[in-house]
């Protein structure tokens, strides 16, 4: 297929790839083919709809390597899901009575646009597919091409997924400076919150580094801090099923012993239980466009704080979250291999009109391909079984029971 002009968009919550995603993807269309025209659609299906774009210039080719140095979107990104019609209206970004797929095809159309590409998770690249399914039933071509973002880590059938190992390394750094909070009071619960809404790969993954990390340090026995002050004590992800009195006893003994427990728990962990506590008193659970409970404002963290405060005895509890901190860095050298990778195989995809999420698929001998967007889905779970996650809660002295 002959390709005139591409669109560029990010979406959904930042995470360390989408400007160097960007970048990379300059740099390729410029290298293989500079006579391309490219635009980038700002803040997501948000710019789209409102037909807000930047046209890519010489100097902004020129200088796209420099994005890979940035955390965040140079362009900017939003929640936007192109078939709940009625939250599109309510924020301002059609006209009772339009449908966004229909505003979002024509503003394609308008712009002359032969291949879109969409960075981020599933939900980003689902509502790219809708909008692909649209375009080829109303005879217009689009070829779309996602790159899988998310520090979830969590896209099926995608092996590894941009910016989840620089998030589980900035978790890991987070909670290394965290730690020395035990030394302000005795009796301290320290709670490190960790994004990972059905996922547990994050929280098990910056455990894993966070532990390793605090192999390599020595410690003053006779004075402090000794390692189980800085220890994890305890690993909450929504893969494993949690006994709230066990662990209080567990933990009980372990405060009893030390200045205080750390715990890493993914914010994912125990929401049906908060969920189903918030219903029974009767509370609105607040959910976002896709209908997904917005943890922000439940504070999972919170929830486990106020009930293990009293069993295990604790003086204070501080309630940590990391989230923010390792979503915005910039790219490590680890993710910027596969970033880079990635936007080369997304380029080749476009020119060749194949659709579909770039990424190592896991179902093809983690070839890195063009997945077909009908096998692309959310919410995959940690495989809490693999020795390496095993070992460290056996080391931690943790019951390992698999969730249902």
């Amino acid at each position: 297929m002959t390709v005139k002009r591409v669109a560029i968009l990010t979406a959904g919550g930042i995470a360390p790839c989408l400007s160097s995603s960007i970048g990379c993807l300059i740099q390729r269309y410029t290298q293989m083919h500079p006579e391309i025209e490219i635009l980038c659609y700002r803040d997501g299906y948000r710019g789209l709809l409102l037909g807000d774009s930047i046209a890519v210039t010489p100097a902004i080719r020129e200088a796209a390597g420099n994005l890979l140095q940035h955390g965040g979107s140079a362009i900017g990104n939003s929640r936007i899901k192109l078939t709940n019609v009625e939250n599109c209206v309510k924020r301002g970004l059609i006209q009772a009575g339009q449908h966004p797929l229909e505003v979002a095809a024509k503003q394609l159309t308008k712009d002359g646009v032969d291949v879109l590409h969409t960075i981020g998770g599933d939900d980003t690249n689902t509502t790219a597919a809708d909008l692909a399914r649209y375009l080829k039933q109303n005879k217009y071509p689009l070829t779309v091409v996602g790159l899988p973002k998310t520090i979830d880590n969590d896209v099926f059938p995608i092996s590894q997924t941009l910016g989840a190992a620089t998030a589980a390394e900035q978790t890991a750094h987070f909670f290394e400076n965290v730690c020395n909070e035990y030394s302000a009071s005795n009796r301290m619960l320290i709670i490190h919150e960790v994004m990972g809404r059905n996922c547990g790969w994050l929280t098990a993954e910056s455990a894993r580094r966070y532990t390793e990390g605090l192999d390599k340090l020595t410690f003053v026995p006779e004075l402090g801090p000794h390692r189980d002050h800085k220890a994890i004590h305890a690993i909450y992800i929504p893969e494993l099923k949690l006994d709230l009195q066990a662990e209080a006893k567990r933990l009980s003994a372990k405060m009893e012993t030390n200045r205080g427990v750390n715990i890493f728990m993914s914010e994912g962990a125990g929401l049906e239980d908060i969920v189903r506590e918030m219903e029974a008193a009767g509370e609105e659970v607040p959910r976002d466009a896709f209908g997904h409970v917005r943890l922000d404002d439940i504070n999972p963290g919170q929830w486990f704080g106020k009930r293990f405060a009293d069993l295990i005895g604790a003086e204070k509890v501080l309630v940590q979250k990391s989230g923010y901190f390792a979503r915005s860095a910039r790219p490590n050298t680890e993710d910027l291999l596969l970033i880079q990778s990635c936007a080369e195989t997304a380029v080749a995809c476009a020119l060749a009109g194949e659709s579909g999420v770039v990424g190592h698929d896991e179902d093809h001998q983690n070839t890195l391909r063009a997945i077909e967007f009908d096998r692309i889905k959310g919410g995959k779970p940690f495989n809490a079984d693999v020795p390496w996650f095993t070992t460290l809660l056996e080391n931690i002295e943790q019951p390992f029971t698999i969730a249902n």
